[in-house]
């Protein structure tokens, strides 16, 4: 039993318990001498297990089992999502009363199917698809937009199949519906800064590029660049405000340059000050190139 509670962080389940042969009594008992710790209606901490959000996660997914998933901010945190942090613990539940259940604060879905359901790090959680379309309903554009973006930049998404989702869950009861609508327009980048480059081209007319091409010769990967206008050969590179300072960069950059021209594509870079505040040069520049 001991070793069980170690895979989920110090929390087992009184029934867990009793299946490898302590009594309710013996449980009870242990609860009593300070042996174990209660964590909800039915789980148990082996007493002196670090407190974690890990096994916050883990309680809450035992004692609402067996349907229950991390979700909303707290799956956006397991996934990695920028701007999401460990801390908040959320889970999910098919058809249940929303609100909080006992230490849990629990959301419900009217359908959460297979697809819609993951693992990350052993935590059962909404997979980040769901996670992101969940998120609508309780955050602001700018953070749903880094949850899009992030999705997208680590492989786990991408803009047409969360706008398939959103089409299968679209209904009267999903909020955030036209958020949502409205921030896949320009999705398909890795950051905000290109997120706010597509909007500019947008809203200018241009072609939308593609997104995250990559770029190889005699089976070698040269380069992933941010943009390709194609057909045409133009690339375009939006660089944040640190940029590439040492030596090292630098010079990596200017090689993965000069490969991209010897393959015949026209290469733009525009920093962040040039994008955000410069955007008659950089709509000027593109159109020069694009004819």
């Amino acid at each position: 039993m001991f070793d069980l509670a170690a895979r989920q962080f110090g929390c087992f389940t009184v029934q867990q318990a009793i299946e490898r042969g302590l009594t309710r009594h013996r449980v009870a008992y242990g609860v009593r001498t300070g042996r174990f710790e209660t964590v909800g209606r039915r789980v148990r901490r082996i007493a002196g297990t670090p407190p974690s959000w890990h096994q916050a996660l883990a309680a809450g997914l035992l004692d609402l089992a067996p349907a229950a998933l991390v979700s909303h901010a707290a799956a956006a945190a397991l996934h990695g999502f920028d701007g999401f942090a460990p801390g908040p613990v959320e889970f999910v539940l098919p058809r249940r009363r929303h609100g909080v259940r006992g230490l849990w604060v629990v959301h419900t879905a009217v359908a959460l199917e297979r697809i819609d359901r993951t693992e990350v790090a052993g935590v059962a959680c909404t997979s980040a698809s769901r996670t992101v379309l969940d998120l609508a309903r309780s955050h602001g554009p700018d953070e749903l937009a880094r949850a899009i973006d992030s999705a997208v930049r680590d492989g786990w998404s991408s803009p047409s199949f969360l706008r398939s989702r959103l089409g299968a869950l679209r209904g009267p009861g999903h909020w955030g519906v036209r958020l949502l609508d409205e921030l896949l327009v320009d999705a398909g980048g890795h950051s905000p800064l290109e997120r706010t480059f597509l909007a500019l081209v947008r809203r200018a007319g241009l072609p939308r590029p593609t997104c995250q091409r990559i770029f190889r010769a005699d089976g070698t990967t040269i380069a992933r660049v941010d943009f390709l206008f194609e057909p045409r050969p133009v690339v375009v590179e939006v660089t944040g405000r640190k940029g590439h300072v040492s030596d090292r960069e630098r010079a990596k950059d200017a090689r993965r340059r000069n490969e991209l021209q010897a393959l015949g594509q026209v290469v733009l870079e525009f920093t962040t000050d040039q994008v955000e505040n410069q955007p008659g040069y950089v709509l000027a520049t593109l159109r020069r190139q694009l004819g």
